[in-house]
């Protein structure tokens, strides 16, 4: 194993930062700021932070074939114009629940845009269970919906082969695992590939390695760890300066670089006088395994 190095690469104090996605293009990392209502992109060679500030929670982006983005905004699909500043709605779900909103979000290899729904949080990790589901929006702004009674719609990915679809409902404590049918985006046969030790806490966003190993980052757990979706075992554990890391990906010009997400909502001044990065974005070096690049919206 090389020496993990971690350093924290964006200062800026999100209340919850979340959903980083590596813009090759770009050379950048995208990432948001759920309750700071902000779309951010750190550049990797000016190491600045630029921020569109948006009209509702922001949860999650990622990229488009067009070469703009999509978001996740409030109960809406919604296309990000970087240059332009300019927001659009695609289409809206939940309409019969206001006290909802969009939480992760990832596009399938196919192109396909999955992200899902939870209540509105009373404090962190405290709100009304079961309001959530989890949808897919297609090239042609269509939706489906896979199912519902989800607590916090969280982390997800795709097996290397694409033939498994990987998903946490954070409350469950636990990572699942679904058949996908890539043809048609359907999924099925849900089972329980790994559940949460204690002190790892609660599981929040996750991303998959070049080796089909999954990482998924612990709110509360102050961790990334690294897991065996074929055994159910934990392979790794890398531990953070702050408690609520809340995603993770692979990134840099050859994915070899984890950044990880954290926030700093819910936290007292004692707590953040301990953990000042709370908030921030770590880069982890050293790690001794590549990511994949992330797929684009196809639209």
């Amino acid at each position: 194993m090389s020496s993990v190095k971690i350093e924290c690469v964006v200062s800026e104090g999100y209340g919850i930062g979340e959903s980083p996605v590596w813009d090759e293009k770009e050379s950048a990392l995208l990432c948001v700021d759920i309750t700071g209502r902000k779309v951010c992109r750190w550049s990797s060679l000016t190491k600045r932070v630029q921020a569109i500030a948006v009209d509702a929670p922001v949860s999650s982006v990622a990229l488009q074939k067009s070469g703009d983005y999509v978001i996740t905004l409030g109960t809406r699909f919604a296309a990000l114009k970087w240059k332009e500043q300019l927001v659009t709605t695609i289409t809206h779900v939940d309409k019969d629940k206001p006290n909802n909103r969009f939480n992760d979000g990832k596009v399938d290899p196919a192109g396909r845009y999955f992200a899902g729904t939870m209540a509105e949080e009373i404090r962190p990790a405290v709100l009304e269970r079961h309001q959530g589901s989890l949808y897919t929006l297609f090239s042609d702004h269509s939706v489906v919906k896979h199912f519902d009674q989800v607590d916090i719609s969280n982390g997800l990915d795709w097996s290397l082969d694409h033939k498994t679809f990987f998903y946490i409902d954070s409350l469950s404590y636990s990572v699942d695992a679904f058949d996908y049918d890539l043809q048609t985006g359907k999924i099925g046969n849900r089972r329980t590939i790994y559940r949460l030790e204690k002190e790892e806490s609660i599981p929040d966003g996750m991303c998959i390695d070049t080796e089909g190993k999954l990482w998924v980052a612990c709110y509360d757990g102050g961790r990334v760890i690294r897991l065996d979706p074929e055994t159910g075992k934990r392979l790794q554990t890398v531990k953070l300066p702050v408690d609520k890391t809340t995603s993770c990906c692979f990134g840099g010009k050859d994915y070899s670089e984890m950044y990880v997400t954290s926030a700093r909502d819910g936290m007292d001044k004692e707590w953040l006088s301990r953990q000042p990065q709370a908030g921030g974005v770590f880069k982890i070096t050293g790690l001794g395994v590549k990511g994949v690049p992330p797929y684009p919206f196809a639209c």
